[in-house]
């Protein structure tokens, strides 16, 4: 049972709600949990569970989600899983604790896509599912709003350090989101009446005395001027010792540092580029795009001119040519599994190797001494081969591996030099991608 996983899919915003309350440990799971299921049931447009996960997945049933949590039942815990297996994807959780722990319920739940929550009805559903749970199960605070702009407003803990976050919990307003439950707690340390009179599109108070406050009536435009004023409205009014410019004004940038990009890579590194900015978290994808337009390679340097290329000072030149087949086979053997491309010696399969070296960051994740004694050597011999076989070029072998040169046209490339270049850092596989130097020769292969 295959479900959509909203890490797996390319990278754009989340919505991201969060919601602990409290509950009864001493009532039957059925009873205490059937206006939770009841009111997803309800309010779910579009983006109901498909799928119960316990320590197995089974169709989404109220067996299903009893079963999954009894067998995932530990001391005094549980938790329970719920996805979906068609778009938009969904990434849910529920989890109960026990005593001696204080006894809470607690709702992790990202939808993905944000732009799902587009239309108004869909977000008023939304909402009316919060508004059911927090009438039900009393919370300290919950909220849903963009993953991406939570993410720059330094949520979950505010700015603040994880030791201050436990001891002091969501002790004031550190922030105002989308949809924003304030518990009793939060209500009387505001006030109550300047809650009450907030300016948002909607705030009611709950029968439990938790205040529900919507600032905009979408979710997925978060980011427009009119939902951002909105936004900075309610906050200062809840937080009076804010400044109000300042408050709108950090919105916005916010705002500004999620706002899209049009990639503009150089040409030959495009398709690695693209890829480089898809495993970026989507908050930053915007900042990696504008970095990655503005920065160019630097030009190879690992050539000479035909006519200045040292000779050969093997005894064995067969022999020599063997020697970098074999290196090249174990660039081969490191790689096959990840990158199954690497058995074809192609210009697309270094293109697919300088993807994989850099998000495995391979300079850094592996021992010095591996990359020197086998990493280089199998890189570099691999670069050649594929000059060779594409390229028309000539191994001219030479005693020391980086002497090493691959006559193309009127040069000769010094592969084993790049790769070391090439294994230098993170930067550097981009910087001396496998993928730049072949296209500088090709362009020059006359």
């Amino acid at each position: 049972m295959k479900v959509l996983n909203v890490h797996d899919s390319k990278p754009e915003d989340t919505l991201r709600l969060t919601f602990k309350g409290a509950f009864d440990p001493g009532a039957a799971w059925e009873r205490e949990l059937e206006p939770f299921f009841h009111a997803l049931e309800e309010y779910a447009d579009g983006w109901m569970p498909d799928v119960a996960e316990g320590k197995r997945r089974r169709k989404y049933s109220r067996t299903a989600l009893w079963k999954g949590l009894e067998e995932e039942r530990d001391g005094n815990s549980t938790s329970l899983g719920l996805y979906r297996m068609v778009w938009p994807a969904l990434d849910m959780s529920l989890g109960l604790a026990f005593p001696p722990r204080p006894p809470e319920l607690d709702v992790l739940l990202k939808v993905k896509p944000l732009s799902f929550f587009a239309e108004a009805e869909r977000c008023h559903k939304l909402v009316e599912l919060v508004r059911a749970w927090a009438s039900r199960y009393p919370v300290t605070y919950a909220r849903a709003h963009s993953a991406d702009d939570a993410q720059l407003a330094g949520s979950p803990n505010f700015g603040r350090d994880d030791e201050t976050e436990y001891r002091d919990g969501f002790d004031r307003i550190y922030e105002v989101f989308w949809l924003n439950v304030f518990g009793p707690g939060l209500v009387e340390t505001v006030g109550r009446e300047r809650m009450l009179s907030t300016p948002a599109h909607r705030v009611e108070e709950l029968p439990n005395g938790c205040v529900l406050l919507v600032t905009w009536p979408t979710a997925a435009d978060f980011a427009s001027d009119e939902a951002r004023l909105a936004q900075a409205r309610a906050h200062a009014h809840l937080r009076p010792d804010l400044d109000f410019d300042t408050v709108l004004r950090n919105l916005h940038e916010r705002s500004a540092r999620l706002a899209p990009v049009e990639p503009r890579f150089p040409p030959d590194l495009a398709p690695l580029l693209s890829r480089v900015v898809d495993r970026i978290a989507s908050h930053e994808r915007s900042r990696k795009i504008a970095e990655l337009n503005a920065w160019r390679p630097p030009e190879p340097e690992e050539w000479r001119p035909a006519d200045s290329a040292l000779p050969s000072d093997v005894d064995d030149t067969a022999r020599a040519l063997e020697h970098y087949d074999t290196l090249a086979e174990h660039l081969v053997a490191l790689l096959h599994t990840q990158v199954p491309s690497i058995f074809e010696a192609t210009p697309e399969s270094l293109t697919d190797a300088d993807f994989y070296f850099w998000r495995e960051e391979f300079p850094t994740s592996r021992l010095p001494e591996a990359i020197d004694e086998y990493a280089i050597p199998a890189i570099g011999a691999y670069l050649g081969e594929v000059l060779v076989r594409h390229l028309g070029g000539q191994w001219i072998p030479r005693q020391k591996l980086e002497e090493t040169q691959v006559l193309v046209g009127p040069r000769v490339w010094l592969p084993f030099v790049r790769a070391r270049h090439y294994m230098s850092s993170r930067q550097a596989l981009l910087d001396y991608s496998l993928t730049q130097l072949y296209r500088e020769a090709q362009r020059h292969r006359g």
